[in-house]
């Protein structure tokens, strides 16, 4: 998937108004999942995405990984996009969603490994929650 496609699906499944607009939530959320995973996942997951989004992560890669929960995710990317913690939500499902159909099957599973159950639902993933 090419950078202006992961962001018009981005802008599709969040209801943005702007490419603009969706490449900022994009960045807010990826910034946050690479302060969530291991260092060498985010290299991975870099890897596998286009453009602008592999620099988000590795710009926001850490040594050491955070544990929080998706409660604190959202937080996190509401404090980032000055939004509430169900449209930080939304934001994140629209970030995350074309991110897993964007990556390998593999590397969303090796993603998906180190967080808790409940981020699934994020990734459009329902069926692995729980």
């Amino acid at each position: 998937m090419r950078y202006d496609e992961f962001l018009a699906r981005v802008r599709d499944l969040g209801e943005y108004k702007s490419q603009q607009e969706a490449e900022q939530i994009a960045d807010a959320v990826l910034s946050v999942l690479a302060a969530r995973i291991t260092p060498g996942e985010v290299e991975d997951l870099a890897a596998q995405l286009p453009g602008h989004l592999s620099e988000i992560l590795e710009e926001n890669r850490v040594d050491q990984p955070e544990t929080f929960g998706v409660e604190e995710f959202c937080r996190r990317v509401g404090e980032r996009t000055g939004a509430r913690p169900r449209t930080a939500e939304w934001d994140a499902s629209a970030v995350l969603a074309p991110m897993a159909e964007a990556i390998s099957g593999g590397e969303l599973n090796q993603v998906l490994s180190q967080l808790p159950s409940g981020y699934a639902v994020l990734f459009g993933k329902p069926e692995l929650s729980g």
